[in-house]
């Protein structure tokens, strides 16, 4: 099953969050034109070298369950492209897609 939500940022900005339910596990991402914030699936090294010349804005949450609990949660690795644009690790999931934008 899957599940798309809308998400109004504090900047007014509208995101989206994608929920889909697989078996034993739940894939959670919010997107925002240029990039995305995703569940612990996400593989922030396969991205920062095998695909590095995609230039791919994205970071990884461990540890959530909801796609509400994503956007509350501190970031646990984000890719390098990620990082040009001032997103960290340890930033509120929120916070990280305001500056994605």
């Amino acid at each position: 099953m899957m599940r798309m939500v809308p998400f109004t940022l504090e900047s007014g900005e509208t995101v989206l969050g994608v929920e889909a339910k697989l078996p034993k596990t739940t894939l959670l991402a919010i997107m925002t034109d240029k990039g995305y914030i995703m569940c612990g699936a996400l593989d922030v090294a396969l991205l920062n070298e095998r695909l590095k010349e995609r230039e791919i804005i994205a970071g990884r949450a461990v540890g959530v369950r909801t796609l509400e609990e994503l956007m509350e949660a501190p970031l646990e690795s984000v890719t390098f492209t990620a990082e040009k644009l001032g997103v960290t690790p340890g930033m509120k999931g929120s916070e990280a897609l305001r500056r994605m934008l």
